[in-house]
This record gives C-alpha cells, structure tokens and sequence, in this order.
C-alpha cells in the first residue's frame, strides 16, 4: 500500500478487528473515517452470488460519471479482468483476505490515471458478507471528475496477510491482465514459493515469513 487513502483505511481496520479476522459492519463509524469517506465503498453480495455496491463515496461516483449503488464491482474492469476481480471479492467474503489492486483507469475521452483499490472484509454474517475498500488516485488530474473512468486494466494484484503486514515494506506481485486458465484462484498467485513463467511473464513470491 502506497496511497494515505489505503494506508489510513487499513490501520482503522486493524484496530477494530483487534485480532479477529474481521470487524463486524456495525462497528464502523463513518465520522472515524470522514476524510475517507468520499473515495469509499461497501460491497454485498447479490441473489446472483455477484458484488455489487451497497454504498459508495461521492467522489469515487463522480470519478465514474455515476450513482455506484447497485453497480456490479467487477464491471468496473475490462471483460478479460473481470473474472479474476470476481474470484478475488470471493476471497474477501469468503476468505476474509485483504487485497490491494493497483490499476490503470481508462476515461470516456481517451485520458487515463492510475489508481490504488484496497478491500477489507467485514463480518456480516454468512448470509451477508460484506467488503469496505477505497480507491484512492495515484495522481489528481483536472479532468478526473470531468471525464468519466468507463475502463480498467489491472496492472497488479497483492493479498494480504493483515498479522505479517509491513506497509511499504512487500513489493506487489505482478500479473499480466489476461489471466491464464490455470489461475483457478488467487490463492494460487500468492502461495507458490517458485518463480513460473505465465506466457511472457516470469512471476516471483517471495512465499510467508516466517
């Protein structure tokens, strides 16, 4: 995690899950995190099995040109990364992992800005699950408000282990957008301890601490 957006929202966490896998939605405030609360969002899971947005910040609906709510969360992607952003929230509800994606946003006028995505599980019970995440800006361009983000294309992935987390001290694992079929979960990204090639890639893991 690079960005103060994602820094700050993962410290917040942190303390309310005090040594659970994740804090239950009733224990977030949202005046603890009001100078977040613009770029933020809460996931659900539909009657399809899909997340969608339940709630999402004013900021992050203008940088989309959109009211979020109800949205699809992996239509947000490009068609060939959508699968993999699925499987990905999957682990956060499931799983109760963290994960940090880092990518590149496409606007309706041909522009384009990179930006961080945090997600954090919360406790909702196992007929609700539910995700808290940011998306913070790398950069702040004029247009980004203007011109809305109407495409995406991961440039990188990271799961989280929150009881070894360093911030800024584990670099991210790189992925190519196209996901291989042999990718069946994003477990398999960060648990092989071997350098593999991935058509022209080679990706390394620097495995668990020990």
């Amino acid at each position: 995690m690079k960005q103060n957006g994602s820094i700050t929202l993962f410290q917040y966490w942190n303390r309310l899950r005090d040594g659970r896998p994740a804090p239950k939605r009733s224990e977030v405030e949202p005046a603890d995190i009001k100078s977040l609360l613009a770029d933020t969002f809460i996931l659900e899971r539909d009657t399809r099995g899909q997340a969608v947005f339940r709630l999402a910040g004013t900021r992050l609906c203008a940088h989309y040109g959109r009211e979020l709510k109800g949205f699809s969360f992996p239509s947000l992607w490009r068609e060939k990364d959508q699968r993999l952003v699925s499987r990905l929230i999957h682990g956060v509800f499931e799983n109760k992992s963290v994960v940090v994606i880092h990518f590149e946003g496409f606007s309706r006028g041909g522009r384009s800005n990179r930006f961080e995505l945090l997600t954090l599980p919360l406790d909702g019970g196992i007929e609700n699950p539910r995700c808290l995440g940011v998306i913070s800006a790398v950069e702040k361009p004029f247009w980004l408000g203007a011109d809305p983000i109407t495409d995406a294309l991961i440039d990188s992935i990271r799961v989280i282990d929150p009881e070894k987390e360093l911030i800024n001290n584990r670099s991210a694992i790189d992925v190519p957008s196209l996901v291989p079929d042999e990718l069946e979960a994003p477990e398999t990204i960060s648990t092989l301890g071997r350098a593999r090639r991935i058509r022209h890639l080679v990706v390394f893991d620097g495995g668990r601490e020990e």
